[in-house]
């Protein structure tokens, strides 16, 4: 519990900071969202309308002040509303957040089973070519750029091949491009990690004892070498999850989905700086959320690390003889 709550403190300090950055970045520099909006002569409002407008949405007062009113307001579930459209921010995230979740969920998924298949698949082939080209491939697909693999894929099968359509294309249809495009680049580092990660258990004492009973090669890499290779996996994935969330906004972009990808576009166009506040701030959160879920899975799936904290727990509880001492 102790460990829990430590993470749990170390997550709440990167949202702040992740928050106070954010702040900073986006409405300490130069420009004026309001004005850009509504300083137009089309529009017909006059220098004190403009103002109200200005006061309503609190761009009168101090930084600071500012600080303050949009932190307590993040800590109430209130993230303001978009200048553009006049709509709260939580609403337009609300609405184009399934999507880009859907996306970003079997992206990972994805990513994962590529990740394993090449792993294993490198391990287990009697094929040193093979053994050779599979693990040559996440070198290739780390190198790829998300933009470029997207636009590929759609020239080839969309327009080339015709075999899944992109417009007008159902939803199930239309998600297999993007989920290919996001999944390429993110099985890269999970497939590297993890062929690493086999070769150094393989090499452990441990497996050469289960190999001398007489266990098969695969019997030894899934029941022994996979449950303790698996574990720098999980660090990488979730550090992984970050990127994951900036290429599902690229992937969405390139294909046209509507998402946070296409909210985001807006915003940054319109510098709709409430918007764009609350996607980072949003997105950070997430990071922090599934990262701090893989530090507390850790003592779950390695039962060292369950000893260990039992260990330190017995050596500072006083025995008997001291505490009467």
């Amino acid at each position: 519990m102790r460990y829990a709550l430590r993470r749990a403190g170390q997550a709440a300090i990167v949202l702040v900071a992740a928050f106070t950055a954010t702040f900073i970045l986006l409405q300490l520099l130069p420009g004026d969202a309001i004005l850009i909006k509504y300083d137009d002569p089309s529009l017909g409002l006059n220098a004190e309308q403009i103002e109200q407008i200005r006061v309503a949405y609190g761009a009168d007062s101090s930084w600071w002040e500012q600080y303050w009113a949009t932190l307590t307001g993040y800590l109430q579930g209130d993230f303001g509303y978009s200048t553009q459209y006049g709509t709260g921010v939580l609403e337009l995230i609300a609405e184009a957040l399934p999507a880009t979740a859907a996306l970003a969920g079997l992206g990972f998924v994805l990513a994962a089973v590529i990740a394993i298949t090449i792993a294993f698949l490198s391990t287990l082939t009697p094929f040193a070519w093979l053994r050779s080209a599979l693990r040559s491939l996440p070198g290739v697909f780390v190198s790829v750029p998300v933009f470029w693999l997207g636009i590929l894929l759609i020239q080839v099968f969309s327009f080339g091949l015709g075999w899944v359509p992109i417009v007008g294309a159902d939803p199930v249809a239309g998600l297999i491009l993007p989920v290919i495009t996001l999944a390429v680049p993110i099985s890269a580092p999970l497939a590297q990690i993890l062929v690493r990660s086999i070769d150094d258990v393989q090499l452990q004492p441990f497996v050469t004892v289960v190999r001398a009973k007489g266990a098969s090669p695969s019997w030894v890499l899934w029941r022994s070498v996979a449950r303790n290779a698996i574990l720098p996996t999980l660090t990488i994935a979730g550090v992984l999850f970050g990127e994951l969330i900036g290429g599902a906004v690229v992937t969405e972009t390139v294909f046209g989905r509507a998402g946070l990808g296409r909210v985001t576009e807006q915003a940054v166009a319109n510098q709709d700086i409430p918007v764009l506040q609350g996607i980072v701030v949003l997105a950070a959160f997430t990071f922090v959320v599934v990262n701090l879920a893989v530090d507390l899975l850790y003592p779950v799936l390695d039962p060292r690390l369950r000893r260990t904290a039992r260990a330190a727990r017995t050596e500072t509880v006083p025995t008997p003889v001291e505490a009467t001492a």
